[in-house]
């Protein structure tokens, strides 16, 4: 694996110094360049948490990941610059479905001038820079965030108010390689996982966040959301190359399921309401 690679492929050009503007800009290009998608997961292709498996696809494929290959990418870089990472196991959502969801988000900490940063790169419309591990509420480009601790000690990000996901929880002792590799291995295979449910994709873009969830698509701003359906297999395709810089034509084969799962949802709805 090559950093000069990678580095390129996040259009980063600047200095490979171990300090926080470094760790920063790092963050961000690589935020602005790769999107977070879960593509394979939908054609049946299944990954892994090892970083070659994340550099061949993000670097070499011009693709781009989730929180596995995503954070696992950047840790390596990081580590590859002289950065001290460790590598911690999240649980999305853990507030709400307890201890089950742990190593289903993979979390970074860089030691840094006495201080902790939590690098997260794979929550797909979270934090756009590293912040201190500190409790504290704070803002990103117009979107409030909040790190606080849970009632058991667990760190909790809590999710600006449109975000996908309401939370992850995480602790600072290092990850349970085995236990990533087993969460990875659910959420990619089992049928109610949500990554098996519906096509997912999501991108930082300068007034926010773009997301695909399904049919719908969205531009997530400070002020709201802006919602819309898409209309067809070709549309999708086109979506996803200009929006989300993914050339995937596969993708079509995969259009009959996602509108059967979007009627179904909405079908559902209607009868619960």
């Amino acid at each position: 694996m090559d950093l000069d690679a990678y580095l390129a492929r996040i259009g980063y050009d600047g200095h490979t110094r171990v300090d926080l503007s470094t760790l920063k800009e790092i963050h961000r290009q690589h935020l602005l360049s790769v999107s977070y998608e879960n593509i394979d997961i939908q054609l049946g292709i299944s990954g892994s948490t090892t970083t070659e498996s994340a550099y061949n696809k993000i670097v070499l494929e011009g693709r781009g990941g989730w929180c596995y290959e995503m954070n696992g990418l950047l840790g390596w870089a990081l580590a590859e610059i002289g950065f001290p990472v460790t590598r911690v196991c999240g649980g999305v959502a853990r507030s709400l479905k307890g201890d089950s969801v742990l190593g289903n988000h993979l979390v970074l900490l860089i030691d840094l001038a006495g201080s902790t940063w939590v690098v997260d790169t794979g929550f797909g419309d979270g934090i756009f820079e590293p912040i201190p591990l500190i409790e504290h509420t704070f803002n990103q480009r117009g979107f409030d965030f909040k790190l606080g601790k849970s009632e058991d000690g667990y760190w909790r990000l809590e999710n600006h108010r449109f975000g996908g996901a309401p939370s992850f929880d995480f602790s600072t002792e290092p990850a349970s390689e085995e236990l990533l590799s087993s969460q990875c291995n659910y959420l990619q295979n089992d049928e109610q996982s949500p990554f098996v449910l519906a096509l997912i994709c999501q991108r930082f873009v300068d007034y926010g966040y773009e997301t695909q969830l399904g049919r719908v698509a969205k531009k997530i701003k400070p002020t709201g959301i802006e919602s819309r359906l898409i209309n067809s297999a070709d549309e999708l395709v086109g979506r996803l190359h200009d929006t989300f810089d993914l050339t995937v034509p596969e993708v079509a084969e995969l259009w009959p399921g996602i509108v059967e799962r979007h009627n179904t949802l909405f079908t559902n709805r209607e009868r619960a309401s």
